[in-house]
């Protein structure tokens, strides 16, 4: 009886000591986690002292009268291009104005850009290549949306239409391919919302920070938070030249693309 009593004693004491040292460990764990360096001190055991209530957020209606933020700067409406200038000589945009409140890439016209120069921004646009199918690769409906007149998320008709991944549409030209193909069929209308964060120069013209984009092209997220890794071109490596805030460009690739856009809106950020 007490070879039984001693031997059942050792294990509940085995027991014992094992849920000591899992306590042991688990308050080990516990003491290893980090909080963030804005949170030092003693912890709060109350919860309103970590609640705040200013600033004030202040309230934006999703779509005001003109189908759009209450806050956004309309930059295209389809009734005309008063927002817009050539992009080569700041002359006036001739891009053609369409009945159905769109405006296509006059071929040959060059590049136009918005007359109004923007840093961060939140911006909305749409766009649809030709239903009718014409040639293929880069040069099927190709166009571009350039941020800061610089960086360029890729427009391209890419269905059934194979080209370097870093070049097709929703691309991040020559640097970022996207997650996704998103794409609607040709002749539908293609929705790009993009959030750009300009990249930081210092005083000497040194970038300090770089830039990043996240496009969503058609709801679907297709770059995500994406460094800027300079300019996008076509030959060669990104370059970083200093720059402040900069028109937003639509490009026309001089290829008859016949690409189109209509509501187009930012927000400033």
């Amino acid at each position: 009886m007490k070879k039984v009593l001693f031997i059942c004693f050792a294990i509940l004491a085995t027991s014992c000591q094992g849920q000591n040292t899992n306590s042991e460990a688990k308050k080990e764990v516990k003491t290893n986690v980090v909080v963030h360096e804005e949170y030092s001190g003693v912890e709060p055991t109350k919860p309103e002292a970590t609640e705040f209530y200013e600033p004030v957020v202040p309230k934006v209606n999703p779509k005001n009268d003109k189908g759009v933020p209450s806050d956004a700067i309309v930059l295209f409406n389809g009734s005309n291009l008063d927002n817009w200038i050539s992009a080569k000589d700041s002359t006036e945009a001739k891009w053609h104005l369409n009945e159905d409140g769109s405006m296509t890439v006059k071929d040959k016209f060059g590049d136009i850009q918005t007359k109004q120069n923007f840093g961060d921004v939140q911006l909305h646009i749409e766009w649809r290549s030709p239903a009718e199918v014409q040639r293929d690769g880069q040069n099927r409906a190709n166009s571009g949306v350039f941020l800061s007149g610089i960086y360029e998320v890729q427009v391209l008709d890419n269905n059934d239409n194979a080209t370097y991944v870093n070049g097709q549409v929703a691309s991040i030209y020559k640097q970022h391919t996207p997650l996704a193909m998103a794409s609607v069929a040709s002749g539908e209308w293609n929705i790009y919302d993009i959030v750009y964060h300009a990249p930081e120069f210092n005083a000497e013209g040194l970038k300090i920070k770089s830039g990043t984009l996240t496009v969503m092209h058609n709801g679907i997220l297709v770059q995500d938070h994406v460094e800027i890794k300079g300019t996008t071109p076509y030959i060669g490596w990104p370059k970083n030249p200093a720059h402040g805030k900069g028109p937003l460009r639509l490009q026309d690739h001089g290829d008859n693309s016949r690409v189109s856009y209509r509501n187009i809106w930012v927000r400033e950020l």
